[in-house]
């Protein structure tokens, strides 16, 4: 690979992963605070302080996945795929300002079912691009999984 393309793969990566952890900013507005200290929370609920490692992780992995995909084509070649990861990202950013701004539970379970789905379609339209790009997104859909389970249960606790 010549310098020049190393270097615009490298700026195009960090304008992934810069787009990529614009999404949980929007939760800076609306953290969990008291109010969420005050559900009812399963045994299982996880500590407040295994958050942080994993979501930076988690987009770390989202990040380079789309870098993957946008490698392939850019956005005229590959506009589909980077359009359902756009979509999901924007719904991840959405779920905190509803889930703990809104506080609300019901919407919150709403929004994350729709995450959850447009990740599996996100996963699936990377597949067909890069698979390497699809598996890094296994961790991401897990951890989501596991929160759609969680948000549901806050919200049967504490309707």
């Amino acid at each position: 690979m010549a310098t020049n393309e190393r270097t615009r793969a490298g700026v195009a990566l960090l304008g992934w992963m810069l787009l990529t952890f614009c999404a949980p900013l929007f939760g800076t507005m609306a953290g969990p605070g008291e109010w969420y200290e005050s559900l009812n929370k399963p045994s299982w609920n996880p500590p407040g302080w295994l958050f942080g490692p994993v979501w930076t992780v988690l987009y770390l992995l989202m990040a380079v996945a789309a870098w993957r995909v946008w490698r392939r084509g850019g956005w005229a070649e590959q506009g589909p795929a980077l359009r359902w990861y756009l979509l999901q990202l924007l719904l991840n950013a959405a779920w905190t300002p509803v889930f703990f701004g809104l506080k609300n539970p019901g919407l919150g379970l709403v929004v994350i079912l729709l995450l959850w789905l447009a990740i599996f379609l996100t996963q699936r339209q990377f597949a067909k691009v890069d698979r390497i790009a699809a598996v890094l997104l296994v961790p991401y859909g897990f951890w989501v999984s596991f929160a759609t389970v969680l948000n549901a249960t806050l919200w049967r606790l504490n309707s």
